[in-house]
């Protein structure tokens, strides 16, 4: 088929990849106009312009979809289907039907729950034990559109955001490959959503990242997981910000919520519920992230140390997320 792609970030190279693997004209990308990262302000290629760029496929940026020249050059390449993946921008309507088979995007979750932003992150905020990938028929609405493919994947209880959205990236990527055999033979069956209010996936933000330890140790653990690698979870210890990068259930008997109940080359911290959660990766402010037990050798955290006490959250400009 000939195909326009439209992605931005990581979880969309899977997706162009297998598309050009399994033999499809990729004839051009769309993707977001290079950004300056870091502190040296580097301006830098999307994930996805790299991936193109590697593959000399041309490469669009505009910085706005309407008002642009974009209808104009989908138009003059005439695609079978556009094919887009976390592109980051709203289509208009002229473009949902500028190709034969209109847009079809790959969302990270069982649609209807999750539409949005973040679906990846508020499942494992939310606790979720299941999710998955649904390949949709784009409409006007977000992530509204009928579903043509859907792959379900179960979340192990200690499965981070990051590495979550690593298998999806990929489970969606061979998900649409399926999906687009079954649109070139007819035999697709596209399922209308449901009507009603399933709630979004906002974006994520540090509004998020301060720990409540009176919450129940596996709300606690779901956080941690939830909010790797951006924008981690915090809490404060003596005063000042620490970051929790990874966290277990623990069995240990527990005190008062936020209360530290082992520091023998390990940290265990007590919960709302009466139970723990054992700290396996942090960081303070300005030092390097480190494994509990190195971090222990040069930081004394005595017993009954309680966690959390007050936030000293540092205010900086708000940062995408991952999206899918």
């Amino acid at each position: 088929m000939r195909i326009i792609f439209m992605g931005t970030p990581d979880f969309a190279v899977p997706c162009l990849e297998n598309l050009i693997d399994a033999g499809h004209n990729v004839a051009a990308v769309f993707t977001q106009p290079d950004k300056p990262v870091g502190r040296k302000q580097i301006l830098t290629l999307s994930p996805v312009k790299a991936c193109a760029v590697s593959h000399n496929i041309k490469v669009y940026q505009p910085e706005k979809i309407k008002n642009s020249n974009a209808l104009e050059i989908i138009n003059s390449i005439n695609p079978d289907v556009i094919i887009v993946v976390a592109y980051g921008k709203i289509l208009p309507k002229e473009i949902l039907n500028a190709a034969k088979f209109g847009c079809i995007n790959v969302h990270a979750s069982l649609l209807p729950k999750y539409r949005g932003a973040a679906p990846i992150q508020w499942s494992i905020l939310n606790g979720d034990e299941e999710t998955g990938v649904c390949v949709m028929q784009m409409d006007e609405g977000i992530d509204t559109g009928d579903i043509l493919l859907v792959r379900k994947t179960p979340i192990d209880i200690n499965e981070t955001s990051a590495e979550l959205f690593d298998r999806l990236s990929q489970i969606g990527a061979d998900a649409l490959i399926d999906a687009l055999k079954l649109v070139e033979k007819g035999e697709v069956c596209p399922t209308p959503q449901p009507k009603g209010d399933f709630g979004y996936a906002k974006m994520i933000d540090r509004s998020l990242c301060p720990i409540d330890w009176s919450k129940s140790a596996l709300d606690v653990h779901n956080k941690v997981r939830g909010l790797q690698t951006w924008p981690v979870a915090i809490t404060t210890l003596n005063g000042m910000n620490l970051k929790i990068h990874k966290t277990v259930l623990s069995n240990a008997d527990a005190s008062t919520p936020g209360t530290v109940v082992e520091n023998n080359k390990k940290l265990v911290v007590s919960c709302g519920d009466g139970k723990c959660v054992e700290i396996l990766e942090l960081q303070l402010d300005g030092k390097k992230r480190m494994n509990t037990k190195s971090f222990l050798l040069g930081n004394k955290i005595d017993l009954g140390t309680v966690l959390g006490e007050c936030f000293l959250m540092i205010r900086r400009p708000p940062r995408s997320t991952r999206e899918s």
